[in-house]
């Protein structure tokens, strides 16, 4: 099993936002899909200790997270936020950023910006004069370079039109057949969530699987 939560609880002041939640997620797609306000990018931040819970347990591939150097376990599982935050400077210095910041070997950009969805032309360009769902990709390009084992995905198509939300969902599916990477994709719509997701988890009052 890729995650293991066991009574987890998460609070944030006098709410709950998780009172002893169990779940189990997969290697593979996973979605997770709920309303807004309902604990999914918490879920998240759990997952490669951006967050800790306040009891419980999370476990990945069978270990306590709280065991695991907090560097490595955020190279091994990539958190891609909902909105991109990309430095000034062009698209080549913004992928390879996280790998820089590490001192890891060198990376191969255009490779990165293919398995993104970008063509190797997009490298010396301004990152900040990119669309959003462009801005997207370098972000997606940028996690990849961490050669991480699971992408967390947080409402990646949330601010795209129909047309580019459906090219983001093809490189994702795409990403899962190429290099093997597992992902956990937060999204509220639930037609996205059954589209991508080979396992589909619904946060709410009760935590279940769809599919």
């Amino acid at each position: 099993m890729l995650f293991e939560l066991e009574g987890v609880h998460v609070r944030r002041g006098q709410r709950a936002v998780f009172d002893d939640l169990h779940m189990a997620i997969a290697e593979g797609i996973t979605s997770v899909v709920g309303p807004s306000g309902v604990g999914k990018s918490t879920l998240l931040r759990l997952l490669n200790r951006l967050a800790d819970p306040d009891r419980g347990v999370v476990r990945y591939r069978g270990r306590d997270v709280r065991e695991l150097d907090v560097l490595e376990l955020r190279r091994q599982v990539a958190l891609v936020a909902q909105l991109p935050a990309l430095m000034d400077g062009t698209v080549a210095e913004a992928v390879t950023f996280g790998v820089r910041l590490a001192g890891s070997t060198p990376v191969d950009v255009e490779e990165l910006l293919a398995l993104a969805g970008l063509t190797g032309d997009f490298a010396p360009r301004a990152a900040a004069r990119l669309s959003v769902g462009e801005q997207q990709r370098v972000t997606l390009a940028r996690a990849l370079a961490l050669r991480p084992e699971v992408l967390l995905l947080d409402e990646p198509t949330s601010a795209l039109d129909a047309h580019a939300r459906s090219a983001v969902e093809d490189t994702l599916l795409d990403l899962r057949r190429s290099v093997a990477v597992s992902l956990v994709v937060v999204t509220h719509d639930r037609a996205q969530a059954q589209r991508l997701g080979q396992h589909v988890l619904e946060l709410g009052d009760r935590t279940t699987a769809l599919a």
